[in-house]
């Protein structure tokens, strides 16, 4: 049986995007945007593993078109996010009209992977014993951003993760940005919530932090990452999973924890600068990381007002 380099397992979403000008319709999510991003390298053995239904079939027959392998599970609907923006585009209000299937362990037997990212996008897509299951099998990844998220009477509510400090057990790298490592951990500094979240048994913390930049913690060393200056902000949807893109597609090649983590900002930048998914080259990516100007990320400062 083939050991992928790298597999991400996530629903693909069919975003309703309101403004006061016009409606449209796209896919989105995790595995979308990650799977978008990670086609342009030709160098890694990637699959994806996703959940939908027949009628967004489309996408997956477009990601396989263009050399990406695609895995399956049928499930009764596509996660369906409704996100209505006012004039100021700070103000939005996000519904979920529709919910796939959770991914199972049944499905998941035949899918071998050295590296697992969850792209979780809703508290409940992956269980306890599903991310038990495949870390006996590989490194498992996850954004924290899904699991607090919670679907209620189609309003999606702020919640902490209830199974955080039985799963974080199992998870070998983990994403948050500075509001997700609080409502995690209680703590407002990167330092202290690092600590906990590593703590608690994740081996590579990746606290993300915009354009000031990221920090990664492996119980060892802060490794503060720059933040590179885009030319023009386009389109930021999807950003935090093209860094995580980029970070897993370089420690799966065997690059250090500071390499991954520019190479992963970088390729963040570049999204930034266009609408829809990544669509650069590694050379734009290691272009961008020699001649864009930088930001280093200070570990003196605070986010929040803390419950600790």
């Amino acid at each position: 049986m083939n050991i992928h380099d790298l597999c991400c397992v996530g629903h693909i979403t069919l975003d309703k995007i309101v403004t006061p000008k016009k409606t449209v319709h796209m896919p989105g999510g995790t595995s979308f945007y990650f799977s978008h991003a990670i086609k342009h390298f030709d160098d890694i053995d990637y699959t994806l593993v996703t959940a939908l239904a027949e009628s967004e079939m489309e996408t997956v027959h477009e990601l396989r078109s263009e050399g990406i392998d695609v895995a399956v599970m049928p499930s009764k609907h596509s996660v369906y996010f409704e996100n209505i923006y006012g004039e100021n585009q700070d103000n939005r209000k996000q519904r979920v009209l529709a919910k796939a299937d959770p991914f199972t362990i049944d499905y998941l037997e035949n899918i071998e992977a050295r590296i697992f990212h969850l792209g979780s996008l809703l508290a409940d897509d992956f269980s306890l014993d599903v991310i038990k299951y495949l870390s006996q099998k590989g490194l498992i990844s996850a954004d924290s951003q899904g699991y607090l998220r919670e679907v209620r009477d189609t309003k999606v509510y702020a919640v902490d993760w209830a199974e955080k400090t039985e799963a974080l057990k199992y998870i070998h790298f983990l994403k948050a940005n500075e509001h997700e490592m609080e409502v995690l951990t209680g703590y407002t500094d990167v330092p202290n919530a690092a600590k906990q979240l590593y703590a608690w048994g994740v081996k590579e913390v990746l606290i993300t932090l915009g354009s000031m930049g990221s920090v990664i913690y492996d119980g060892k060393t802060f490794c503060k990452i720059p933040a590179y200056k885009p030319k023009d902000i386009v389109d930021a949807t999807g950003c935090g999973d093209t860094y995580m893109t980029g970070y897993l597609y370089q420690r799966a090649k065997g690059e250090s924890i500071e390499k991954a983590g520019c190479f992963a900002a970088a390729m963040s930048t570049l999204k930034i600068e266009g609408s829809g998914p990544f669509k650069g080259t590694k050379e734009d990516v290691v272009r961008c990381m020699e001649t864009a100007g930088q930001t280093l990320p200070d570990l003196n400062i605070t986010f929040g007002s803390s419950r600790n």
